[in-house]
């Protein structure tokens, strides 16, 4: 049976017109090579190369065997490059940023892609800076950065919803919110305990502005937990209410653990990217987390 390292060594001799040149291309030794082109001559039956007095020159039949081979051979090895790529890629350790809200919903998906990751807990801005200096190789934000070193690509939307737990009675609320009696909502609301992932209710600040008009909202937060799926847990098994984002709501929605209370159409959709650095030969990385995230964010509630 033929070696297909045989055809290897032959395509680099031919290609070079040289053994000694062929041996270091293939990090083998001189009589390596010389070797298996004369074990592959044998098999064939025929001289392959005349040598010269600086290299070899092919034969015509080795002309023909090339021609006959060449494009079978480049194939073999794409695949083989490919593959091993793909091992490689499948055991690096890759370095993700991303804000420690999205955390809990997005992160699983990554987890479950992939081997080795480092996460990075900070804001967008933070993210990004860590990413332009090279110090992260991706970053899912909320905010778009234009930049000659980064390149970015919109892997999805989010949209902030108001929650409950299922045993909360919302007949009232939701006859209010189906008459536009904004006045009576807000009132409801206001009547409710709070649940909230940090002090500065950055969400709930921003769900007032769109659904009520207003930069400051009227309810006050009861308890403040900074991890929004610590709250949405905390939530789900007490009373109360909660702003959080739809894509971590939608297991506990999905479970029965929490109800949709308002998916208020005033409240704009935020897009999500994903960034990284150009030229870091992560390119491969980048497109598999795209694809992932795209197909996880792309689910509404």
């Amino acid at each position: 049976m033929v070696n297909l390292e045989w055809y290897r060594t032959f395509k680099a001799v031919y290609k070079n017109r040289n053994f000694s040149v062929a041996a270091k291309e293939l990090f083998m030794s001189q009589p390596a090579v010389s070797q298996q082109i004369s074990m592959l001559e044998a098999h064939v039956g025929n001289k392959l190369f005349n040598r010269k007095s600086k290299g070899v020159e092919p034969t015509e039949y080795a002309k023909l065997l090339n021609n006959l081979i060449i494009d079978a051979l480049d194939r073999l090895e794409n695949v083989e490059s490919t593959f091993r790529a793909k091992t490689q890629d499948s055991n690096r350790l890759i370095s993700v940023g991303i804000s420690k809200n999205l955390f809990a919903s997005v992160g699983s998906v990554l987890i479950s892609k992939f081997d080795f990751i480092d996460f990075t807990f900070a804001d967008s801005d933070s993210l990004f800076a860590l990413v332009d200096a090279k110090k992260l190789d991706f970053a899912i934000v909320t905010k778009r950065f234009d930049t000659f070193d980064t390149i970015y690509e919109i892997v999805g939307k989010i949209k902030l919803v108001m929650v409950a737990p299922m045993n909360l009675d919302a007949t009232e609320f939701r006859q209010k919110l189906k008459a536009d009696n904004f006045v009576e909502v807000e009132q409801w609301l206001n009547e409710q305990k709070w649940y909230c992932h940090d002090a500065r209710i950055s969400h709930n600040k921003i769900f007032w502005l769109h659904a009520f008009n207003k930069k400051r909202p009227s309810m006050v937060p009861n308890y403040i937990i900074p991890s929004e799926s610590e709250m949405l847990e905390l939530l789900s098994k007490n009373s109360g209410v909660a702003i959080t984002w739809n894509c971590n709501a939608r297991k506990y929605i999905k479970e029965n653990k929490l109800q949709l209370l308002w998916n208020s159409f005033h409240v704009p959709e935020e897009f999500v990217y994903l960034l990284t650095a150009k030229n870091n030969n992560l390119s491969s990385f980048f497109d598999s987390i795209s694809k992932e995230l795209k197909l996880f964010l792309g689910n509404r509630l």
